[in-house]
């Protein structure tokens, strides 16, 4: 089968969960508005990839959730870190922060050998 995601939607399926317990550590948030917000930054994920990636925080026990009733609308359930998921961040961002410098330093050192 041939594989037709971009890179970037590859990368970005290999950070997701990380970039969702960071949104969650500002303040409690639902699923749609960790699309909004993931978008507002530049990062398109659909609906389809953001639930199932809250299901396995969830099973891992990186999140504690609350229902709440919405004002005339429908409950929605809200996620935030637990301890677990901010120790689980903390050390997931110190890992990405290395490689992240370490890809740049190969990169960039390709770019300057190009005239």
């Amino acid at each position: 089968m041939e594989e037709t995601s971009t890179p970037r939607a590859q990368w970005l399926r290999g950070v997701l969960d990380m970039c969702l317990l960071a949104l969650m550590a500002e303040s409690p948030v639902y699923g749609y508005e960790l699309t909004v917000r993931l978008a507002k930054v530049g990062l398109e994920v659909a609906d389809g990839s953001i639930y199932p990636a809250l299901a396995r925080l969830r099973k891992r026990e990186l999140v504690e959730v609350e229902r709440r009733s919405g004002d005339g609308g429908p409950t929605r359930t809200y996620y935030r870190p637990s301890e677990a998921g901010m120790q689980t961040l903390r050390s997931w961002s110190r890992d990405w922060n290395e490689l992240a410098a370490s890809i740049g330093c190969i990169i960039n050192q390709t770019a300057r050998k190009e005239p």
